[in-house]
């Protein structure tokens, strides 16, 4: 048991997203429509990729896979906000605590690399287009997905293994509504650890190796671009990585800034709206983006919601 201020530490307290009475109910309902939606969208994009024979191809495959992370990812921390909105006791357990941070953080880092697996897709479509069906078969789309949740679960054991293995000291209240390694950190003991110090270089790579893989396969994927004479083919390939560039854009750029930014400038508030920003937002607008941006998505969705499509054998 971790022990801090001489008694043990049994149960936290979150705080929430907001402390004033007033908004628990109007937001409970909000976060609950919100909740809803994310999942029926994205069940709705699982459903019609695995059913039409058109989009069993590896992006759809990857995507497919995407919007079951984003189900799991947000099916983390929505329901126990939601839960705690509506209690007065605002309570979760040292080992709920745990539980918590772990699954976050595991779905977390499997997102960050099926978004660099999504770009290394889309860079062998336009850079090796006649070595893709080699580059990119079914058995190597499994193994690159299988590689995305292995690296999550083992670097999230570790990093979990790491913090809670720490003192904790002082207050026990998570100015958080889950349990995050920014609120977390707060009620650490002060001092710099070699716990600390791997959890922050930890924390960094999670970030920074996926996002390279992205940024170095999209200057090759516009190098190339720039290279097609035809206007068509330039404006196609384009549009192919246009949604999975601002599904980048929205996780990465909110979770750069919660976790690679300064202490100095890292208050509960902001981190807050942030955590929502890329827990919640993304989950709800990639399958829109992919639909709305995507002829092939949107013929497959009319016909599954006119029952014209079957699933597919596999």
């Amino acid at each position: 048991m971790i022990q801090g201020n001489d008694s043990a530490i049994m149960e936290f307290m979150l705080l929430g997203i907001s402390e004033k009475p007033e908004l628990q109910s109007p937001l409970f309902f909000i976060f609950l429509i919100v909740f809803i939606l994310i999942l029926m969208v994205n069940f709705l994009v699982i459903i019609t990729t695995a059913c039409d024979p058109v989009l069993s191809t590896p992006m759809y495959f990857f995507l497919r896979n995407l919007a079951f992370m984003e189900i799991c990812y947000t099916s983390v921390t929505i329901p126990k906000m939601l839960i705690n909105l509506i209690l007065k006791k605002k309570t979760i357990s040292f080992v709920g605590c745990g539980v918590q941070f772990y699954f976050f953080l595991f779905l977390g880092t499997a997102l960050c690399y099926i978004l660099a697996v999504m770009a290394y897709d889309r860079y062998v479509a336009i850079c090796n287009p006649l070595q893709y069906a080699a580059f990119m078969s079914r058995k190597v789309c499994i193994l690159l997905v299988s590689g995305c949740w292995v690296i999550g679960i083992s670097v999230s054991l570790r990093q979990v293994a790491l913090v809670f293995s720490m003192p904790f000291c002082g207050s026990k209240i998570i100015n958080h509504f889950f349990c995050d390694a920014p609120p977390l950190f707060r009620l650490l003991c002060s001092g710099i650890s070699m716990n600390k110090v791997e959890i922050v270089l930890t924390s960094i790579l999670i970030i920074i190796i996926p996002f390279s893989l992205i940024f170095f396969s999209y200057i090759r994927i516009i190098t190339t671009i720039l290279r097609i004479q035809s206007v068509d083919g330039r404006s196609k390939a384009i549009n192919t990585c246009s949604s999975h560039l601002i599904s980048v854009s929205l996780f990465y750029g909110s979770a750069i800034f919660v976790y690679l930014r300064p202490n100095s400038s890292n208050t509960p508030g902001a981190n807050k709206l942030l955590s929502l920003f890329y827990t919640v937002t993304p989950a709800i607008l990639n399958p829109i983006i992919y639909s709305l941006r995507n002829h092939q998505v949107k013929g497959a969705l009319r016909k599954l919601l006119g029952g014209k499509i079957a699933p597919q054998n596999t």
